[in-house]
């Protein structure tokens, strides 16, 4: 009995067509990027040219392209994005990520939609909808747990996705309006402020301070690399890095990290690469090198300590070890790892603020740091910034390879060249069969391995090269490197003409939406979307905040982390009811509100 393959895919983020042919030579599946307008992160848009030209990279080795069209949108804006769908279509987008409904009730083509993180994917029954009317995708929270993720996919069919690694958002996508509220930049527009990594202060209804001045909303940042293998028994096929802001740096130590994981989970198993190729890299991966708060697991496992952090929301880096001597001018270390000059190192003061310096020079053991402010026996050593590791990333070689079988037949008439690569795709070159016979048949045989395989510069990589017939002749060199590009630019061609997207078309239906009424939550902007819920058998009977600008009274966050809980004060294990509240650095209070019986925390635009 042949036993199904399951594609999995490795998906990486594309702040640009340089990093995403980067995170396509590194080993993704996959990229998503932003076009010119209409994504989650407004910072991160690419012209059509650049999107086709890395389309066009992509597909070579069956790799895919999502492009993010996830804020909400006005009607004016929704004329906008149907052009943008249409462009997309055109040059062959794979897929596009939306959060606005209003966009199904769009004329589109038939592309590929998935539902973006910031539809606040979180129950079986908005899940079972969107399959219901032809979406192909959910991205689901960061914030479920493997046996959550399992449920979901017991009770559904459609693909599932699910973020592995970066930075994580205090709150359930798409439910938070604090940067709005404070500043007017709406995350559901893409021009979040991040307020949740300022400092704020704690206090209870009685006026005891809790903590003062903390990054109280800041958390750790994601890294599920050692769950791999129980993401996919629970069932997620798509495997995403965040990181669209984040430089080619970034894009090439973790998505390379992730791509070794990832083959070696799936290695003698029915799961499969979803596209083609190897990546061969010459650097050893290490997460801790790059961007990162330190590392948490987040709520895989269910609820558990240290996901914040509070005392910072830069990054640490690498942890080194505790400074064991310090002179007035240099300080020893133990650790197993060797500081480099021109190294950022960061450590917390005694009252837990994070300071750094950079390294002058190291002689044997002992490092001359440009500034000794703060560094005392015993102090945690991070390094933020690997100098050597930087410099190596940014001059490596990283390639993408697809193997290649040659072959040579030869009768009296004809010498047929052909080139079948890993996906069975196959070329031929034949040329008339003037040649006399060769000399030297083992040095004329090794002459022909040689020149065709010399694809170095190509996609390709020669895995076998096997001759077909008794007699072997004698072809010059010049006409056999002219076959081998002819065969290359032949296959590439060929594989490309051979790829097409996925027909997906959306029929418009009339399944219920699971919500019987609408309110500001989800964020209805437009006509149009109204159109779609009331199709729906939904009522909308609030719009979005972005469009009423009417705050009194709102819940501005809804997360799963818990105050309460990171300072033991779980109203599962004390009887203290007092109200909590939070205050920011100008003095603005907000409530905290705590929905004990699903573990969730709100915060309020009330005192």
């Amino acid at each position: 009995m042949t036993i199904k393959q399951i594609k999995v895919e490795l998906l990486a983020p594309a702040k640009n067509i340089e990093c995403g042919i980067s995170a396509i030579n590194c080993g993704a599946d996959a990229v998503y990027i932003g076009a010119s307008n209409f994504g989650a992160r407004a910072s991160a848009v690419n012209d059509l040219h650049d999107i086709k030209k890395l389309i066009n990279y992509a597909h070579k080795f069956n790799a895919k392209v999502y492009v993010t069209i996830n804020t909400i949108l006005t009607d004016d804006e929704l004329l906008e994005a149907a052009e943008l769908i249409n462009d997309l279509y055109k040059i062959k987008a794979d897929a596009i990520i939306i959060q606005d409904m209003g966009i199904l009730e769009l004329d589109l083509p038939s592309i590929e939609i998935h539902a973006s993180t910031q539809c606040h994917n979180v129950d079986i029954d908005k899940i079972k909808f969107f399959e219901k009317i032809g979406l192909k995708r959910v991205i689901l929270p960061r914030e479920l747990s493997l046996s959550e993720i399992a449920e979901i996919r017991k009770n559904t069919n459609i693909e599932l996705e699910s973020f592995i690694h970066g930075s994580l958002c205090v709150s359930y996508s798409g439910q938070c309006y604090l940067s709005h509220f404070i500043g007017g930049r709406s995350g559901n527009r893409g021009q979040c402020a991040q307020p949740c990594r300022k400092k704020y202060s704690l206090k209870t209804s009685s006026g005891k301070i809790i903590a003062k001045n903390k990054h109280l909303l800041s958390l750790k940042d994601f890294n599920l690399s050692e769950n791999i293998n129980d993401l996919l028994q629970a069932g997620i096929t798509s495997f995403k890095i965040e990181g669209r802001l984040k430089d080619e740096n970034y894009i090439k130590n973790i998505v390379s990290f992730y791509r070794q994981k990832i083959d070696n989970s799936i290695l003698n198993t029915n799961f499969v690469k979803a596209s083609s190729g190897k990546n061969y890299i010459d650097f050893a991966t290490n997460p801790y090198k790059t961007f990162n708060r330190g590392y948490t697991t987040y709520f895989i496992n269910g609820r558990q300590k240290n996901i914040e952090s509070i005392d910072t929301p830069k990054s640490t880096g690498e942890p080194i070890g505790k400074i064991k001597i310090v002179d007035k001018s240099f300080f020893t270390i133990k650790s197993d790892k060797k500081l480099n000059n021109g190294d950022g190192i960061c450590f917390f003061d005694n009252e837990q603020n994070l300071k750094g310096t950079l390294i002058s020079k190291t002689v044997e053991d002992k490092i001359y740091p440009a500034s000794m402010d703060g560094i005392s026996a015993n102090t945690f050593i991070y390094r933020n910034s690997d100098l050597l590791f930087a410099k190596m990333l940014k001059n490596t070689s990283i390639q993408r390879k697809i193997s290649v079988n040659i072959e040579i037949t030869s009768d009296e008439e004809n010498i047929v060249f052909k080139l079948t690569d890993e996906d069975k795709n196959i070329v031929e070159e034949s040329i008339k069969n003037n040649f006399d016979y060769a000399n030297n048949p083992k040095n004329t045989i090794e002459t022909y391995k040689k020149q065709l395989s010399k694809l170095g510069e190509s996609e390709f990589v020669a895995n076998d090269i096997i001759l077909n017939g008794s007699k072997v002749y004698f072809i010059p060199i010049k006409i056999l490197n002219e076959i081998r590009r002819n065969l290359v630019t032949n296959l590439i061609n060929l594989r490309l003409k051979k790829y097409q997207p996925n027909i997906s078309k959306i029929i418009k239906n009339n399944y219920a939406y699971p919500e019987k009424e609408l309110n500001y939550k989800a964020n209805i902007y437009n006509s149009k979307a109204e159109e779609f819920y009331n199709r729906h058998q939904s009522k909308v009977i609030e719009y979005a905040i972005e469009k009423t600008q009417d705050f009194a009274n709102k819940e501005l966050m809804e997360t799963k982390y818990c105050l309460k809980y990171v300072f033991n004060m779980c109203s599962k294990n004390t009887k203290n009811n007092e109200s909590l509240y939070l205050i920011d650095e100008k003095g603005k209070t907000f409530k905290l509100e705590f929905d004990c019986s699903n573990c969730k925390m709100k915060i309020l635009n009330k005192s």
